[in-house]
């Protein structure tokens, strides 16, 4: 059975202006492999080349050089198999012949072609529609409305070289729609894709563990039923970086952490101001007696907050010791429940991240959670002078329904639970080794 080769839409109005055939790249006889250039098209904005999909030898070339306005799927060539008996063309009936384009063809094309309305045996020929998707007439299916499906075999139906720049450029072919012949994709599909913008590579699917799923479940519950409101300042921390610079030229085997130090002063922060240490739970609010405070440690797949408990207590270096037991036992997976559900208070610190600020989600039911960014040297007024400090931004973040934003008003233009911890990073008051 013959193949049609169709005047590809090698652009978006080619449909109304049709195409002209500039050059033909193979003559009648010669072999085709599947990727040939065979033809030269010019369409209203350029000359493109029309690339075979199919491979065979060139039997007939029904629209000569130089043949303009030639519409859109109007068969314009005939191909064969390789070995096909060229007789088969004098059995074949095209429905595809435009009689507007046979109008603009050279005698030399009408001769070939016997009239403008009979099919290659001298037969008359209808001017059905042609389906706009070209296929190979033995090997793709045709649905029942005339229209060739745009798969071949459960493959996309794509030229080599389109195929080649969608891969090099990581375009997802499977999402593009075909303008070539037989709705096959072709280059100008793929650069068009890649000029407009359009992300075509396929999303990726993770399967979350179950961690991952219990953090975005009690993270959206406390965003959807927390009312949050933020309180930030801005801490002079030279005196706290020289005091952690001490203690550990002091003892090399102990070393300490800013976030240490940030513990003990939170821990001062609530023993002083109790309302943060508590709970909303069934329209009350439970006041916890201890100072339990949650540290948020980050673990390949999500985060765990392991619990320093009465770390009012407690002095530097067993703070320091017991956090890191906890954080290495968190990582490896043997944390004991008790030792991370529970607690008064998170203390999530992405400084050593170079993160200058951030606003964390409050860790139900607690009703507090203080973000710590990095320290970093900036220029400050100081008794009317500007000086260099290293300054450091915390934040909180309140349940506003366990800590009444008016109480948070009161000192300092509203860091009221804040400023303890300022005095205690600043002035070091009082912090026990």
């Amino acid at each position: 059975m013959p193949i049609e080769i169709l005047m590809p839409a090698l652009s978006p109005t080619m449909s109304k202006t049709g195409g002209k055939i500039v050059k033909w790249h193979k003559k009648e006889q010669d072999k085709v492999e599947v990727g040939d250039v065979i033809a030269e098209i010019e369409t209203d904005k350029a000359i493109m080349e029309f690339e075979s999909v199919d491979e065979g030898v060139l039997a007939k070339i029904l629209v000569i050089e130089g043949t303009s306005g030639v519409p859109v799927n109007q068969l314009i060539a005939l191909m064969l198999e390789e070995g096909e008996d060229s007789s088969v063309l004098n059995n074949y009936t095209s429905t595809s012949i435009n009689s507007a384009v046979k109008k603009e063809v050279t005698k030399s094309a009408v001769d070939n072609q016997k009239s403008e309305h009979q099919d290659l045996n001298g037969k008359p020929t209808s001017h059905s529609s042609v389906p706009f998707q070209r296929v190979t007439r033995r090997k793709e299916p045709v649905s029942s409305t005339g229209m060739t499906e745009g798969y071949v075999e459960g493959r996309t139906k794509i030229s080599p070289l389109a195929k080649k720049i969608a891969q090099n450029e990581g375009v997802d072919v499977k999402r593009l729609k075909g303008t070539g012949p037989y709705g096959r994709i072709i280059k100008a599909d793929v650069l068009e894709s890649l000029s407009s913008g359009i992300h075509t590579e396929s999303p990726e699917i993770v399967e979350v563990s179950n961690m991952r799923q219990v953090i975005a479940q009690r993270l959206t519950e406390s965003k959807q039923n927390v009312p949050h409101f933020y309180l930030t300042v801005d801490c002079q921390v030279d005196k706290l970086i020289s005091l952690k610079n001490e203690i550990n030229s002091a003892d090399e085997n102990n070393k300490v952490t800013i976030n240490d130090l940030i513990i003990k002063a939170v821990a001062f922060s609530m023993k002083k101001f109790p309302d943060i240490n508590s709970s909303w739970i069934d329209n009350k609010i439970l006041r916890y007696s201890n100072i339990d405070i949650s540290i948020a440690v980050a673990l390949e797949d999500g985060l765990i907050t392991p619990i320093v408990k009465n770390a009012d207590k407690k002095g530097i270096l067993s703070i320091s010791k017991e956090v890191k037991d906890l954080v290495s036992r968190a990582r490896s997976g043997k944390l004991k429940p008790e030792e991370f559900q529970g607690g008064g208070f998170t203390i999530s610190n992405l400084g050593m991240f170079g993160i200058k600020a951030f606003s964390a989600i409050i860790n139900p039911p607690q009703s507090c959670i203080m973000a710590v960014g990095a320290s970093k040297k900036q220029p400050i007024v100081i008794n009317e002078k500007i000086e260099i400090a290293e300054i450091m931004t915390v934040t909180l973040s309140v349940d506003h329904r366990a800590v009444d934003g008016a109480l948070g008003a009161k000192e300092s233009s509203g860091d009221a639970y804040l400023k303890p911890i300022s005095i205690v990073i600043t002035k070091l008051i009082p912090l026990s080794l």
